[in-house]
């Protein structure tokens, strides 16, 4: 269990190190054991690399498997920290708590192992936040990198070293680990690439000249297309002094290192053309990864052409400036942090800095206006895929939008991505951005009143009916000053504390009211379908199943007819219950997993549950008892992870209640319990897929 398995590993062996990490965190006996170790060098030196060797050898001595939490593209959001741990793991908690309470709940009983990579610009946080876990999680390893210590409360620090590099040229090189290296990138990067006599002794050199570091090894070897070995130490020596003090690479490194890295990746710069030195500064505006798309929008201009551009990108790859990465249909390229860092010192000394940052900026609050258009429409998933790709990047617009001089911007782009935070299972993190864009800009406008009425939906699946009500409150008085659109938010913004209220009249009133306009006639919106599913689940919480059917059917349709998933997902959800009360349990299980499908493609995590849920009642309703003890405790496996059993929504939890009680009569108590188990102990995704896709003998659940 965990997510190391897509993760690169070290071609050199680092055992020393990685038995010495394996030693104090998992050590023969108690008192050896460290429970927070973290591994500090400079830049360039291997310290992911190590940390993941080491995380994948000692995962299978933690029952619940070794995690990556990947630091690099949060910059300085350091309050994010926990949610960004939160969403690395398989937790995706939908309450008001804070998300580090919520952390520590859920390690609290797990053997699991961290690994917080890349945490030098956020070491006080990581500080605060590994001494609460491992305070709560006695069970909880955490194994950081960063070229800072933390400073945190038992906290271990081991110094990755350079590689070995012999200490005379006439040594073997075959067993020197900074030539092996060097040796395996430059077969990688030049093909048929090959090492004679001659080679061995200028091989030395060139790995002594840059002192064993893997990343100045690296790009080297990316030059040997061009290049002999004697004349790349030649030109290398002749460039040290001149390189040795560029700027732009952390100044915590032990004086030969930082030198040989800045040394290196200044040579490196040298030797691009201008169009690849321009590229590399502007490139690193972005967090994370980025296509070739989205490159062009932004880093092209009059000095620097669209067309050169995908070029540009493939030489930039060729000579380790960039990774890249194919993602199914597409390809994306990374760089890293330290190659970033030199790229950022570049763009401030051209005075492109804000230029760039603007640009980037406005390309992502242009692409959250275009989902926000286009989400309700036949390609939801594919924005689904788009927007989660390029989360870090929204990250990074969003932050640079919320500065003093730009706040406005800020507002719009936290309500146009309503359809993120709560249709890709991001509530809470909504809810942070939502709360710190409404406080940036607090003067009445039209984007004032879509903030305040996105904030509903994210505070009805939180269940902060408290806070929801104070936004409705303010949404239906500004909305007044405006115009239509602005007052329907209001009206949609009402409807949903009538939901949280429970108060069922008026439910179906307001519901009633914005299905009498005029909305049939306008392009869809999220407005007319959360009224028909919020009606259609009142109808059926009363009792009244044909008209529930009726407001379902037309639900259904206008779905349907403009290609929409996640509503019509809501609505077999709500449909599934009718055709249960109304005897027909086939029926009742298609909607549900209907429902189920779309709702776990989309993250929507209180969506799987609640059809888990349905599925399960289906199960019992049709005799098919030990399948719904089974599902019960796949379900509960969910529930643990948001937090909110049945997400507190009081008919759904009596619901549960009568099905987990027929469930153990028919069945008995330690089938049930055995069901039960089986149920909430699979990996979760597996779970699923056996409900969606069934027929393996090995799981209980059977086509109705």
């Amino acid at each position: 269990m965990g997510n190391l398995t897509e993760h690169r590993t070290p071609t050199v062996d680092r055992h020393a190190e990685v038995a010495e990490i394996e030693r104090m965190l998992v050590g023969p006996s108690l008192g050896d054991q460290t429970r927070l170790v973290t591994l500090t060098g400079v830049g360039g030196v291997g310290k992911t690399r190590v940390a993941l060797t080491a995380a994948a050898a000692l995962q299978p001595r933690f029952r619940d498997g070794a995690w990556l939490v990947e630091l690099s593209p949060l910059r300085r959001q350091g309050a994010l920290l926990a949610h960004v741990i939160a969403e690395t793991l398989p937790l995706a908690d939908q309450t008001t708590r804070p998300m580090i309470e919520v952390l520590a709940e859920y390690l609290a009983a797990r053997e699991l192992l961290l690994v917080l990579d890349t945490c030098e610009h956020l070491t006080e946080d990581c500080a605060l936040v590994t001494e609460a876990l491992l305070t709560a999680a006695p069970g909880l390893r955490v194994l950081a990198t960063s070229r800072r210590v933390l400073n945190a409360h038992g906290e271990q620090v081991l110094r990755v070293e350079p590689l070995p590099v012999p200490e005379t040229d006439d040594a073997s090189p075959d067993t020197a680990d900074a030539v092996v290296l060097l040796t395996q990138r430059a077969a990688e990067a030049v093909p048929g690439f090959t090492v004679t006599d001659a080679d061995r002794a200028g091989l030395v050199r060139l790995c002594r000249r840059l002192d064993g570091l893997p990343l100045a090894i690296e790009l080297a070897a990316a030059r040997l297309g061009d290049l002999s070995v004697p004349e790349l130490t030649a030109r290398l020596g002749d460039r040290f002094a001149v390189l040795g003090d560029t700027d732009g690479i952390a100044t915590d490194a032990d004086p030969p290192w930082h030198r040989a890295l800045r040394t290196a990746i200044g040579w490196s710069h040298q030797l691009c053309s201008p169009a690849e030195r321009l590229l590399w500064a502007r490139l690193s505006v972005f967090a994370g990864a980025f296509d070739v798309e989205t490159v062009t929008r932004i880093c092209a201009d009059d000095h620097l052409p669209a067309r050169q551009i995908p070029g540009v990108l493939e030489t930039l790859t060729e000579k380790s400036i960039l990774t890249w990465q194919p993602t199914g249909d597409s390809e994306r390229y990374r760089m890293l942090d330290t190659i970033r860092e030199y790229g950022a010192h570049w763009l401030r000394d051209l005075g492109e800095d804000d230029t760039l940052r603007r640009r980037h900026r406005d390309h992502y609050l242009a692409l959250a206006r275009e989902g926000d258009a286009a989400w309700i429409g036949p390609d939801q998933f594919a924005w689904y895929d788009r927007m989660t790709a390029e989360h870090d990047n929204l990250r990074a617009a969003l932050e640079y939008s919320l500065t003093d001089s730009e706040g406005h911007s800020g507002l719009e782009m936290a309500a146009a991505l309503w359809f993120f935070w709560y249709g890709c299972g991001l509530l809470k993190e909504g809810r942070y951005y939502l709360d710190r864009a409404l406080a940036a800009d607090t003067d009445p406008s039209p984007a004032r009143v879509k903030a305040l009425y996105v904030s509903g939906p994210v505070l009805v699946y939180l269940g902060d009916l408290e806070a929801l009500e104070e936004r409705a409150i303010e949404c239906t008085a500004l909305a007044a000053h405006f115009g239509d659109t602005e007052r329907r938010y209001a009206a949609a913004t009402e409807l949903r504390v009538s939901v949280m209220r429970g108060d069922r009249g008026q439910v179906l009133a307001r519901a009633q009211a914005q299905l009498d306009t005029d909305w049939r006639e306008r392009p869809l919106t999220l407005i007319p379908l959360a009224a028909l599913v919020f009606g259609s689940h009142t109808l059926v919480t009363e009792g009244r199943f044909e008209e529930a059917v009726a407001w379902l059917d037309e639900l259904s349709a206008a779905c349907d007819q403009n290609g929409e998933h996640s509503m019509r997902a809501w609505g077999d959800f709500v449909r599934s219950q009718a055709e249960m009360a109304l005897g027909r349990f086939q029926e009742a299980h298609e909607h549900a997993r209907a429902a189920l499908r779309v709702k776990h493609r989309l993250s929507d995590g209180v969506g799987t549950g609640m059809a888990l849920e349905s599925l399960a009642r289906a199960a019992t309703a049709a005799g098919r008892c030990r399948d719904a003890a089974w599902l019960l405790g796949l379900a509960a496996q969910l529930w643990e992870t948001l937090g909110r059993p049945q997400a507190g929504i009081p008919a759904v939890v009596a619901a549960h209640h009568v099905c987990e009680r027929q469930t153990r009569q028919a069945v008995g108590e330690d089938a049930y319990r055995r069901y039960v188990e089986a149920g909430r102990t699979i990996d979760l995704n597996t779970g699923i897929t056996a409900v969606l896709d069934p027929g393996d003998p090995d799981f209980p659940i059977v086509t109705p």
